[in-house]
């Protein structure tokens, strides 16, 4: 499998095909809308939701991906209501 020519702008993990084309990096689950150091602090909303480029790195380098919420995807079920 030939390597991925981007650095994913969270991680910096070469995992993307282009840059700024919404592709989803399997390495930190970064979405990258385009956002780079130039407005790393600003929350733009959209595929990455309510974080910034800068909160995002952070959480990558404390959880190993952007968000906690990625940790644990599914939930446990829970009792049937009766």
């Amino acid at each position: 499998m030939a390597e991925s020519p981007y650095n994913c702008p969270c991680c910096g993990y070469r995992t993307l095909i282009e840059r700024g084309a919404n592709e989803t990096c399997d390495r930190c689950l970064w979405t990258d809308d385009g956002q780079d150091n130039e407005d790393a602090d600003v929350v733009r909303g959209g595929p990455n939701h309510e974080l910034s480029l800068t909160k995002a790195r952070q959480n990558f380098a404390r959880l190993g991906v952007i968000a906690q919420r990625y940790l644990d995807p599914v939930k446990p079920p829970t009792a049937p209501q009766e």
